[in-house]
């Protein structure tokens, strides 16, 4: 089947099974190499990307669910004022340590701080707690954060 993908602010077209995760589509179909692979079963973050603004983990989604749905990955995340920020912030604080799971991070930080532009450290945990870091970055997540909303930023 064909689909047309709007994948940050493009439209393109993949001709695939209805059932092929967002993630396959995305990486292998489309050549969008931000979202990674890390568990296949929604449980690690590094397949985030946002679909209508909201953060979905796109290993799981079946692209035939996307719909007209607006995809956003880490690479289109930076155009909007709030992604734009995060990314400062991780560059700033070197949050990245060896990188593999920051595309998901920085996109579940930027849905967070989209409808909670000032989070308490309770709010971070509960937004952040779905993506999980192997290299235990979480202080400079958090901190990178912090910066990003304006608020102290302590790594």
């Amino acid at each position: 089947m064909a689909f047309e993908l709007n994948v940050n602010g493009r439209m393109r077209s993949a001709d695939v099974e209805g059932d092929t995760p967002l993630l396959w589509v995305l990486r292998d179909t489309l050549g969008v190499l931000g979202p990674k692979y890390g568990c296949g079963v929604a449980q690690c973050g590094a397949c985030t990307v946002h679909l209508d603004g909201t953060p979905v983990r796109s290993c799981v989604l079946p692209v035939e669910s996307v719909g007209a749905a607006k995809i956003v990955t880490v690479e289109g995340v930076g155009a909007s004022p709030v992604g734009k920020k995060v990314q400062e912030a991780w560059g700033e604080l070197d949050v990245a340590q060896c990188g593999y799971c920051q595309a998901g991070q920085i996109m579940s930080a930027t849905a967070l701080l989209a409808s909670n532009p000032a989070p308490s450290d309770a709010d971070i945990d509960d937004a952040m707690s779905g993506n999980i870091c192997r290299c235990a970055t979480y202080l400079r997540i958090r901190a990178a954060i912090k910066k990003a909303s304006g608020q102290k930023a302590e790594a």
